[in-house]
C-alpha cells in the first residue's frame, strides 16, 4: 500500500518484539525488528524507517545511547523516536525527551495507546517533510524570481549602455574593449592580496556591465563640442566636465524608480567618478586617493589605455607598450600606482 511505513521495534525482549510486531501490521506499516542498538544501526544503513519504537534498558547499547547516536547524524536525525520503557518515573522520561526523543510509551503496552501515539507521529512526521517540501520549492521560486529582478537591471543597464555609445565620440569598438579590458583588470586584482577582499565575482560581473556607461553623460553634451579635433576652450571644457555629474544624474533617476541600489550604484560610482585623479586634481569632486571608488579608478585606466591604442584623426594609435609606458608616468598622480602595476601585468591580455 502507498501509505505504508516502515515502524523499526527495537527491543532486546522477544515477547515484547512480537507484541509490538503484531500492533504495527494491524495498522497497515511494516515492522522491521532488531534486538538491540548495534543490530539496529546495521539495519539502518540499508533502510530508513519512518519511525522508531526503542526500548531504553538494553545490552551493549541502551536505548538513550542509540537515540544520541541518530539524533547527531543528520540523515538520520529527523526520524521520530518513541521510547519504550517500564520505567515510569519523571526523570527517565525527561531524560528520553532531553536527548530528542519524540515520546515515551510505558510497559506493559496498551494496544489502542500504541497505535495512537504511532500515528500520530508518522502524521507530523508527513506534516514536517510536506512542510519541507513546500519550503524547498518556495525558496526556488523566490530565487526564480531573484534572477528574474536581475536580469531584468542587466537589461535596463545595457539599454543605457545603447545609449551612451549612440551619443559618444568613440566608436562601438572603443565601448567592447572598455567593457573587456576593464573585466579583465578586474579579474587580475582579485587574485591580489591588496585587492582580493574588495573585488568580488559579483563586483567584476558588474563592472563589466557598468563600465560603457561611464560616458552616459555625454548626451547633455552639444555635438559640436564632443566632435570638436581641437582644444576645448576654458568655457568648452567646463561645459564638457558637466559629462560626470550629468551622468550619474540619469543612473541615480534609474536607481529611484525602481530596487537597483547594489546594481546601479557602481555605475553611478563610474559615470560620477572616472575623472577623479589619484591625487586630488581631478574633477568634479577633488576626490584623492581611495575617496574614488575602485570601480572607477579602474574604469578611468582602462579608458585612458583605449584612449591611447586607438587611431584618432591628429595622431595615430600608440602600441601597447607605449601606451603602458605613458601611463606609468601618471601612476601615482591621476592613477593608483597598485591598479597600475596589475595593469601593467596583464595588459598583453587587453583587446
Amino acid at each position: 500500500m502507498d501509505d505504508q511505513k516502515k515502524i523499526l521495534i527495537v527491543d532486546d525482549v522477544e515477547a515484547n518484539r512480537f507484541v509490538l510486531r503484531n500492533i504495527i501490521s494491524e495498522m497497515g506499516h511494516l515492522p522491521v525488528l532488531a534486538e538491540n542498538g548495534v543490530q539496529s544501526l546495521k539495519i539502518m544503513e540499508k533502510i530508513k524507517p519512518n519511525l522508531i519504537l526503542l526500548d531504553v534498558a538494553m545490552p551493549e547499547m541502551d536505548g538513550y545511547e542509540l537515540c544520541r547516536i541518530l539524533k547527531d547524524d543528520p540523515v538520520t536525525r529527523k526520524i521520530p523516536i518513541i521510547f519504550i520503557s517500564a520505567f515510569d518515573k519523571p526523570d527517565d522520561i525527561i531524560k528520553g525527551f532531553s536527548i530528542g526523543g519524540e515520546d515515551y510509551i510505558t510497559k506493559p503496552f496498551i494496544h489502542e495507546v500504541v497505535q495512537a501515539r504511532v500515528m500520530v507521529h508518522l502524521k507530523m512526521a508527513d506534516m514536517n517533510q510536506e512542510l519541507q517540501n513546500v519550503n524547498r520549492k518556495l525558496a526556488s521560486s523566490i530565487q526564480e524570481q531573484l534572477k528574474q529582478m536581475e536580469q531584468e537591471k542587466k537589461n535596463v543597464l545595457y539599454a543605457l549602455s545603447r545609449v551612451a555609445r549612440e551619443n559618444s565620440s568613440y566608436d562601438v569598438n572603443h565601448m567592447n574593449r572598455l567593457q573587456y579590458n576593464s573585466k579583465i583588470l578586474a579579474q587580475a586584482m582579485q587574485l591580489s592580496p591588496i585587492f582580493e577582499s574588495r573585488i568580488s565575482d559579483s563586483f567584476i560581473e558588474t563592472i563589466e556591465l557598468a563600465a560603457p556607461l561611464c560616458d552616459i553623460g555625454n548626451v547633455a553634451i552639444p555635438s559640436g563640442i564632443l566632435q570638436k579635433n581641437g582644444s576645448l576652450t576654458e568655457k568648452e571644457q567646463e561645459v564638457m566636465e558637466t559629462h560626470t555629474t550629468v551622468g550619474a544624474k540619469i543612473l541615480k533617476d534609474v536607481q529611484e524608480q525602481g530596487d537597483y541600489n547594489d546594481f546601479v550604484q557602481m555605475s553611478i560610482d563610474i559615470a560620477n567618478f572616472h575623472h577623479e585623479n589619484w591625487d586630488g586634481t581631478g574633477y568634479p569632486q577633488n576626490l584623492s586617493g581611495d575617496e574614488i571608488p575602485l570601480s572607477a579608478q579602474i574604469v578611468a585606466l582602462v579608458s585612458a589605455y583605449c584612449a591611447l591604442t586607438e587611431e584618432r584623426i591628429y595622431r595615430k594609435a600608440f602600441t601597447r607598450a607605449s601606451a603602458i609606458e605613458i601611463l606609468e608616468g601618471e601612476a601615482g598622480t591621476k592613477f593608483n600606482s597598485a591598479v597600475f602595476d596589475i595593469c601593467r601585468r596583464v595588459s598583453k591580455q587587453f583587446k
